[in-house]
């Protein structure tokens, strides 16, 4: 476990930072005087949201627009933290593409860019900043998966075997680095209301502050939110899965996709 007071005064990474999730991950750790770096595409906006979150919470924030789809990412934002002199005491892996449609309509080039964003760069971030946490013994590791990481989705095929790796990846790490003093932990949001998805239910906040309590526990992963924990244990674990996909082409196709 590691505590809002563990955290205070040092660093924590962001990814995806600079709207839904991302942001009010960002917005929580701040307001516990976490300085931060944030990660993301749009250079203008996450310049804004560094600004506003530094003016806020009176906390050093670092704005690094970075596309994690190319393929040298991971090892120049790990060369921008060490140039910035930055020992990372939380890595928040949080940002994710998807796409939505049948396999077969789909483009591999767009099917590359999610597997690139959710999985490799997630998996390299980790690999090169976890190393110095456990040298130091504290840290921690969260990556932000989605219920979808519970069971396949049709017309969301390629989001969902990536997020099932996040939860497969997170849970074995989590059993690699027991009593080493890193906390590393897997959330599973489900549907929430962000700029990739505006029919959600839940709120990017209600997610972050399930991020923060899943810090302070010992589970290797946490579903956010009661309903969608009964979802995944029924989709998951206690319905036969060729019932589980059926039920939820017949949704997915009802939703357009």
């Amino acid at each position: 476990m590691i505590t809002a007071v563990q955290m205070r005064d040092r660093f924590a990474v962001v990814t995806g930072a600079s709207s839904g999730i991302g942001a009010a991950v960002a917005e929580r750790l701040a307001a516990h005087g976490v300085h931060l770096v944030l990660v993301a595409r749009n250079a203008g906006k996450l310049e804004e949201e560094a600004a506003r979150l530094s003016r806020r919470h009176g906390v050093t924030v670092h704005a690094v627009p970075l596309d994690l789809a190319t393929a040298d990412a991971p090892t120049r934002l790990a060369k921008t933290l060490a140039d910035l002199g930055i020992e990372v005491e939380v890595l928040v892996n949080n940002a994710g593409v998807s796409t939505r449609g049948p396999v077969l309509d789909g483009d591999p080039a767009r099917f590359r860019s999610v597997i690139d964003v959710n999985v490799t760069a997630l998996t390299e971030l980790t690999a090169l900043l976890m190393p110095a946490m456990v040298a130091r013994g504290h840290g921690a590791v969260v990556n932000i998966a989605s219920t979808g990481a519970y069971t396949p989705a049709p017309y969301l095929a390629v989001y969902a075997a990536t997020k099932a790796y996040v939860l497969s990846f997170t849970q074995a790490l989590w059993a690699e680095t027991r009593g080493t003093g890193v906390r590393v932990v897997e959330v599973s949001p489900g549907p929430t209301k962000t700029p990739m998805n505006s029919h959600g239910t839940r709120t990017a906040e209600a997610v972050a502050s399930t991020v923060f309590r899943a810090l302070s526990g010992n589970r290797p992963s946490v579903v956010d939110g009661c309903t969608n924990k009964l979802i995944t244990s029924l989709f998951g674990k206690l319905m036969p899965r060729r019932f589980a996909l059926a039920i939820a082409r017949r949704v997915m196709a009802r939703s357009g996709a």
